[in-house]
């Protein structure tokens, strides 16, 4: 059952020519394959332009070319895509009910400091006056939250008398129908989408998230309760058009220790994120659970849910269970994506990388189980791609092909 690695003297893994799409279909099925499919995640993953001239996209580098191009011809792509339409607010004609309905009570500006792009956000509700705001280099394809739209309980309380009509979103699958078209035998497209928890916490900074989670148990449900009305309604549809494919629910992560014990995982992740899988897996499809960390308290919860898979599953120090175990007590219902950190492929001398990408295919694949996919934890998001990194990635190809 599944994938077992048959590594020769010099690690490489022969394959027996299945297309990149058949070898990931058959490894979220649990059936055998040729070989370990191997993804870069982000890289491959993300929508990008490398012939954008914007300064702000650091894949127009030329060191990011040769990366790009290897993903592109050499690994088992997995694009992550969503069908919601984005919101903006500089549009001023042609806006749905729920744009409307938003501009009513949210304000979004942004404008340039210091060579950097700022995303300036004010809600007005309940008699309270909120902001928050967002920074983006052209040197990072990171934001970073400078400030959080909440802070407090009374701030919640307040964002809580917001119209559930400004949630409302507009769906259509006919893009991931395209693309998959498009993609062909190349790979498969993953829908990706954030949880209830996911939405709820990052409205607040972590620390002020785990204080309101803790001691307001039951304002941060109602949070929780609101929020996934709309998430699970969204989910529903794109599960019903878009039946029978992979799938990343992010989020979780945030209900792990050290941020929230274990009997709140139960509460906040499978009592709301539990009914996207449902939904998902009832129209054909694979829940994915991607939860950095620690995991080892929550992994009975996770397979409780009826996830199909789950990523990254970080070594020690990042998370607390290495790969082999998840592989051995839990393999046989999840499907594995992982475990390579990201700081390995930057950091790491290629001779000590490759004892860590060996070591990750023997632990993935070893005994029975379901299946195992190569992967980082994340990727690169600096403009310079270097050439240890470049080489790093070329070693995780090269054992698993």
């Amino acid at each position: 059952m599944g994938q077992k690695a048959k590594i020769s003297p010099k690690g490489v893994l022969r394959t027996n020519g299945m297309s990149r799409r058949e070898r990931l279909m058959a490894t979220l099925c649990g059936e055998p394959v040729d070989r370990p499919a191997v993804n870069f995640y982000e890289v491959g993953g993300f929508k990008v332009d490398p012939s954008d001239p914007d300064e702000f996209n650091v894949y127009n580098d030329p060191s990011w070319q040769p990366l790009l191009r290897l993903a592109e011809e050499q690994t088992d792509l997995i694009r992550m895509r969503s069908p919601v339409k984005s919101r903006s607010h500089e549009v001023t004609s042609g806006k749905s009910d729920s744009e409307t309905c938003r501009d009513e009570f949210f304000k979004t500006t942004e404008y340039m400091e210091k060579g950097c792009r700022f995303t300036s956000t004010t809600l007005k509700i309940g008699g309270r006056n909120m902001t928050a705001l967002r920074r983006r280099s052209p040197e990072v394809d990171t934001v970073w939250t400078m400030e959080h739209l909440l802070k407090n309980p009374e701030d919640l309380k307040a964002y809580l008398e917001l119209p559930d009509e400004i949630f409302a979103e507009d769906v259509n699958v006919t893009s991931l129908v395209e693309e998959d078209r498009r993609l062909g035998e190349s790979g498969i497209i993953m829908v990706d989408t954030e949880d209830p928890i996911c939405a709820a916490a990052s409205l607040f900074s972590m620390e002020d998230f785990t204080v309101v989670a803790l001691t307001e148990q039951k304002l941060f449900g109602r949070l929780l309760e609101k929020l996934s009305v709309h998430i699970q309604a969204r989910t529903q549809k794109i599960a019903k058009a878009f039946p029978g494919h992979l799938w990343r629910i992010y989020g979780p992560e945030y209900a792990t220790e050290p941020y929230l014990p274990p009997h709140l995982f139960k509460e906040y992740v499978v009592r709301y994120t539990g009914p996207m899988v449902k939904t998902i897996q009832e129209h054909g499809g694979f829940a994915r659970i991607h939860c950095h960390g620690r995991i080892r308290a929550v992994l009975d919860y996770i397979v409780e849910m009826g996830a199909a898979a789950i990523d990254p599953i970080e070594p020690p120090p990042h998370g607390d269970v290495e790969l082999e175990y998840v592989r051995r007590e839990y393999g046989r219902e999840l499907v594995l994506f992982g475990n390579l950190e990201i700081a390995d492929i930057e950091n790491n001398e290629p001779g000590d990388f490759e004892k860590v990408v060996e070591k990750a295919l023997i632990d993935g694949t070893s005994g029975e189980g379901k299946g195992f996919v190569l992967m980082p934890s994340s990727a690169p998001t600096g403009r310079e791609i270097t050439h240890r990194m470049m080489t790093n990635y070329e070693t995780m190809v090269r054992l698993a092909t």
